[in-house]
């Protein structure tokens, strides 16, 4: 009879566990043979192989679709699989197999199964919290300090920012259908990147020293051994536009709106003179405050609405974006944006503050989109691995790229006296 038997394989286990083939005469089947005749189920009974031995033989196994992601490798001395379950289907004996007894066991392992499943959530989600918090209050004393130090904290954020992007530039996924630049090429961009909002501070402005590294970085696209392509130049340049110059706009925001917000008077006057007293709250500090804050509100009550009501899929880019989440960011940006303003006093119209909430949702989840867009297209989920329980640089901030230019020049363009 055929007989099926699913088991838990983790890597560790890799050189122990091992199925005993003197009992069973194990058939090659594949996952689509078994799925083309639905009237043929395969029968519920299990069998567990209790002994080891050092040779596996000739064995036939499959990935159960439903069950498994991925493929297992096979070693000179054994395999290796990834955490994950395994189907195999064989011929038994009847009088050998003691079903009872095999029930309980499966069922136990799955029992376990799920148990560190569990735990394994549980304590990526602690993590997530810790370093979450963490860095909320570490960025919250950045833009409070602002000069050289917001500058300089955006500087490094921008570098590894830039890396993690030029290294899925050439992933297998994204490098598949196009050349990638050169490594040195990704390494001076980086380097480029970073520097930009340090020259921005200094300078006041951006454009030549953007205009400049771009001409440099695509001569020496175009000189390099070999044939040039255009996938290069056009990764290399929106690099230098995504990673470098529209970070920028968050060191005009923060540092070149220094005017006073004398609306301000609330938190202005309980502020220690040490710290600069209520001069110290400028446009620039209160307008990115309230962008912080109304992207992370944005994110949050989009996650819990997509979580409670989520049915209908945003886009195909992202399938886990609903629209039902995508409204309720929406709403929680607007009220948290309409909420600060009577706090800080800034910008003094309502509509305003209604306009700054909506420009700081919309940057925010067209900045989500486009970095899963390249995270797509490179065949990943995240863009690194430096922020436990969060991914990389670029999965924390891809929010905030666009935004920082959208609330800079509706701020300089579009409110009167910067909304005073």
């Amino acid at each position: 009879m055929l007989v099926k038997s699913t088991l838990e394989f983790h890597p560790l286990m890799a050189n122990t566990c091992c199925f005993e083939i003197d009992r069973f005469k194990l058939i090659p089947l594949s996952l689509s043979s078994l799925c083309a005749c639905p009237c043929r189920p395969l029968p519920s009974k299990a069998v567990i192989l209790p002994r080891s031995c050092s040779k596996f033989g000739q064995l036939g196994l499959f990935l159960d679709g439903n069950r498994a992601k991925g493929a297992f490798r096979f070693y000179g001395n054994g395999f290796s699989v990834p955490r994950r379950f395994i189907t195999a289907v064989a011929h038994a004996e009847p009088d050998r197999l003691d079903e009872g007894n095999a029930k309980e066991e499966v069922d136990k392992g799955l029992k376990i199964s799920m148990n560190e499943e569990g735990q394994q959530k549980t304590n990526q989600l602690k993590k997530r919290i810790v370093f979450g918090l963490g860095i909320g209050i570490t960025v919250g004393g950045v833009v409070l300090a602002g000069g050289w130090v917001f500058t300089v904290a955006l500087a490094a954020t921008v570098f590894v920012g830039a890396r993690e992007y030029f290294e899925l530039v050439r992933s297998r996924g994204i490098t598949a259908g196009m050349t990638p630049p050169p490594r040195y090429v990704s390494r001076v961009c980086s380097v480029i990147c970073a520097l930009m909002p340090i020259l921005t501070l200094y300078f006041g402005q951006i454009d030549v020293s953007v205009t400049s590294a771009a001409f440099v970085v695509a001569t020496a696209l175009l000189l390099q051994r070999g044939n040039p392509r255009f996938a290069q130049l056009s990764s290399t340049m929106f690099g230098l536009f995504y990673c470098g110059y529209l970070p920028c706009f968050w060191v005009k925001l923060r540092c070149g709106l220094a005017a006073p917000a004398l609306n301000t008077t609330r938190i202005g006057a309980l502020w220690p003179v040490l710290f600069g007293g209520q001069t110290h709250w400028t446009v620039g500090l209160v307008a990115t405050l309230m962008s912080f804050s109304s992207i992370i509100a944005a994110d949050t009550y989009a996650f819990m609405g997509g979580k409670a009501f989520g049915k209908t899929p945003l886009t195909s880019i992202s399938p886990k974006k609903t629209w039902e989440g995508t409204i309720a960011g929406l709403g929680g940006c607007i009220a948290t944006s309409i909420i600060l303003s009577r706090i800080f006093c800034w910008p003094k119209s309502l509509l305003s503050a209604i306009a700054f909430g909506i420009l700081n949702f919309f940057g925010s989840v067209f900045g989500d989109l486009t970095e899963s867009m390249i995270k797509r297209d490179a065949g990943v989920k995240d863009s690194g691995s430096l922020i436990p329980g969060h991914g990389g640089v670029l999965d924390r901030v891809d929010s905030y790229i666009f935004t920082g230019a959208l609330a800079y020049s509706f701020v300089k363009a579009f409110l009167p006296l910067y909304g005073v």
